[in-house]
């Protein structure tokens, strides 16, 4: 293995460029079709939701989901989508009552969604059916919006719009049934067929408001992202969305979404990079799914983190070396068992998941030291392939993060890029930079280094 500070490694044999040219294209081919698979399913869903908010005003549709469809033909996993219902209230009406001990790094915060005493506009909102009074006189709040009765309410206006449209012929028949509604315990779950493929959806309320997005440090993270998108997307707010049964938290799942779609804007490899994880994540890690595993969102916010720690567009610009960016952040969240929220990263994505993580990155490992034998995707693709990588493990090197949390910065990462064979940076900084931590790694008595 060169040490860090060498010179660029010389460009891979054409062989392993074309192994990873024919997965890429091989799903992109069908990108298409999955795009109008989604696309029916959301017409038919939306459909529904069409005549719940006819039924009930309440309740309104949301129709700016176009990164949500070039998000699913991303993926090769069949993970169930979010299908969030707005609110029809002025959140700014609203009192936003907060526990008020949680820190804003400590993860998405509760609250409940209090409506105060004569302000013109709420009446809506305080019927019985969604809302729950408060019995002391004198406060400023009369009640609250209970979240629980929002779902039981959504879920009855569903089951007659799913009942009114296929009596009206309003969706392809056999599409949609109310034998698939299912109560879940924060939204609803619906299945949606779209020709041959089925399709999962959470139908979950929300309540949309201008409240920023808690624990943010834009200038840390914004730099790997297009200019002024970063601001432009946080000062939307955040969601509310349910919690528990009398209690809403902070959602910035749309804040993801657009920033992955901000990423598909920039040159470069990374979309491509998480298109490929997640079908390795699929067919390899996950046995075609019949095991559990990393889910897309976790492959997503990896992504996230590789784009703020990579900014530099030569760092996207070869496929094979975008797919390491993504590897070697991958590989650290499994060996320190956290992946932190991209938003609020006092939040581990990795608690309480119930994977068994020691497995999960000896699959990964495996794969970053030797990933032709799962981007082989006919027979022709067979034959002798390279030695491996990595000649010995990483894992304690891995670790530097646990102990040294300012270890999370490029040139961490770049050397363990350096550790795959990838680093082909001629920047003299990041050399630098990289030779400091190498350094610094040793002197921790790291024996893997």
């Amino acid at each position: 293995m060169p040490g860090p500070g060498a010179p660029g490694l010389a460009p891979a044999p054409a062989q392993q460029v074309c192994l990873w040219q024919h997965y890429l294209l091989a799903i992109r081919s069908r990108e298409a079709a999955r795009i109008q698979d989604y696309q029916r399913a959301e017409n038919t869903l939306l459909a529904a939701l069409e005549r719940v908010h006819a039924l009930d005003p309440r309740f309104l549709v949301d129709y700016s989901r176009d990164p949500e469809a070039r998000q699913f033909a991303l993926r090769s996993s069949e993970e169930p989508l979010d299908m969030e219902v707005p609110l029809r209230v002025d959140a700014e009406g609203l009192l936003i009552e907060g526990p008020g001990a949680a820190a804003p790094r400590a993860g998405p915060t509760l609250c409940r969604v209090g409506v105060p005493r004569g302000v013109a506009g709420l009446e809506p909102w305080m019927t019985a059916d969604v809302f729950s009074a408060t019995p002391e006189a004198g406060t400023r709040c009369c009640g609250h919006i209970v979240p629980s009765k929002v779902l039981r309410v959504l879920k009855d206006l569903l089951v007659a719009a799913i009942v009114h449209c296929r009596h009206q012929g309003l969706i392809p028949p056999g599409s949609l049934s109310v034998a698939s509604l299912k109560d879940g315990h924060l939204h609803l779950s619906l299945l949606v067929s779209s020709g041959w493929r089925r399709i999962g959806f959470r139908v979950i309320p929300v309540v949309r408001t201008r409240r920023g997005a808690p624990g943010l440090d834009g200038a840390r993270l914004a730099s790997g992202f297009p200019e002024g998108a970063w601001r432009r997307l946080v000062s939307h707010g955040v969601d509310l969305v349910p919690a528990s049964a009398q209690h809403w938290r902070v959602s910035t799942e749309h804040l993801l979404t657009r920033l992955l779609g901000e990423l598909g804007s920039l040159r470069g490899h990374r979309l491509d990079s998480l298109s490929i994880l997640d079908r390795v994540n699929l067919e390899s890690w996950r046995g075609g799914g019949r095991s559990p595993g990393l889910t897309f969102d976790h492959l997503k916010t990896v992504l996230l983190w590789a784009s703020a720690l990579f900014p530099a567009p030569e760092d996207w610009a070869e496929l094979q070396g975008a797919v390491y960016r993504l590897l070697v952040v991958l590989l650290c969240c499994l060996a320190t068992r956290s992946l932190p929220h991209f938003l609020h990263p006092g939040s581990n994505l990795l608690q309480a998941s119930g994977l068994d993580l020691g497995t999960l990155y000896q699959h990964v490992e495996a794969f970053a030291s030797r990933p032709e034998g799962s981007l082989r995707i006919h027979a022709t693709h067979l034959g002798q392939g390279p030695p491996p990588r990595l000649c010995h493990g990483v894992k304690e090197l891995l670790q530097l993060p646990a102990s040294d949390p300012s270890c999370w910065t490029t040139a961490y990462f770049d050397v363990l890029l350096d550790k795959f064979q990838v680093f082909n940076i001629t920047d003299k900084d990041r050399v630098s930079a990289m030779q400091s931590v190498f350094l610094k790694s040793k002197a921790l008595g790291g024996k893997e280094n």
